[in-house]
């Protein structure tokens, strides 16, 4: 080779890029589940699952197999039985009530992509027990080939009740103290009582077996019984959070000082501080104006500014 000869460049490799690969096929037969799989119910309700399922389009007429476990986890022994019935538009598919025909499985002839819907239905008894869970496993399969096959889960568990109950206005604390007294020796599963200072007529009870807490209730003096449905958390929150003791006072209130050495006397809001939770007053009777810093929870407002 001379040494004139150059050599030939080398040809730069090409980036092939890579093919991406294919999405994971379909399954070809597959429950679609409306809702959460998971949910908490209170002890006394129900809960339904709206699901369905498609045949495969494939031409061919199909013979669908269904079958359902349940797999109930209890807290405690003795927890009563949940209720668990699937049905479709026609009727009960199956369900676990003693008068029920608990068919080994179920079978439905459908058209090629026909589409079939059911409910299944969980019940909680009133007596459950805070945390007892009931797990519901619907299998779905393809007669002609077993391959073919879903299976949803679903899952309910068992949560504590808020209800409020009418009480005689005046009486909120009375009635409180009798059902703890009353709930504290039987298994009822009450957590907590609240009666709020601010809301008269009403008490509010957090418990699990509801049927008992009315019987409860019933013989208790100065309670018209428990409002029909269950009270949201979320209504009687702000109850639970404390507020700044100056909250609901503005500067030009009218006060009395129920504490402290100028207690009586009734004076001028002049001034607020929230970091502190101090109010700044003018005293009314002070023959020379000074004012006097106190705190916001010394006070009780006569007259608001205008």
């Amino acid at each position: 080779m001379s040494l004139f000869d150059v050599a030939e460049p080398k040809k730069k490799e090409e980036h092939k890029k890579e093919a991406p690969a294919p999405p994971p096929a379909a399954k070809a037969l597959q429950f679609n589940i409306q809702g959460e799989t998971k949910r908490m119910m209170a002890s006394g309700d129900a809960t339904e699952f709206e699901m369905s399922l498609k045949a495969p389009d494939d031409g061919q007429p199909h013979t669908l197999v269904i079958k359902v476990d349940t797999i109930f986890s209890a807290t405690e022994e003795g927890s009563p039985e949940w209720f668990v019935k699937l049905y479709d538009a026609i009727g009960a598919v199956w369900e676990n009530t003693p008068s029920a025909d608990q068919a080994a499985e179920r079978t439905f002839d459908m058209m090629p992509g026909q589409e079939k819907t059911f409910t299944l239905k969980i019940t909680s008894p009133t007596g459950a027990r805070y945390g007892d869970k009931i797990t519901v496993l619907v299998n779905a399969s393809l007669k002609e080939n077993p391959s073919m096959n879903d299976v949803a889960t679903l899952q309910a568990t068992a949560r504590q009740s808020m209800l409020a109950v009418k009480t005689s206005i005046g009486h909120e604390k009375t009635v409180a103290d009798s059902i703890a007294s009353r709930a504290k020796p039987k298994p009822i599963g009450v957590f907590a009582i609240l009666s709020p200072a601010t809301i008269r007529g009403y008490v509010f009870v957090e418990a699990m077996n509801t049927d008992m807490l009315r019987d409860i209730v019933k013989g208790v003096r100065r309670t018209r019984g428990i409002v029909k449905g269950e009270t949201t958390f979320a209504e009687i929150e702000h109850f639970l959070t404390p507020k700044p003791i100056v909250s609901g006072i503005v500067e030009g209130d009218i006060v009395e000082l129920i504490a402290g050495p100028f207690k009586g006397e009734k004076a001028r809001v002049q001034q607020i501080d929230h970091n502190k939770e101090e109010i700044t007053v003018e005293l009314f009777e002070a023959m020379v104006p000074i004012p006097v810093t106190i705190r916001g929870d010394h006070v009780r407002v006569l007259e608001k500014e205008r």
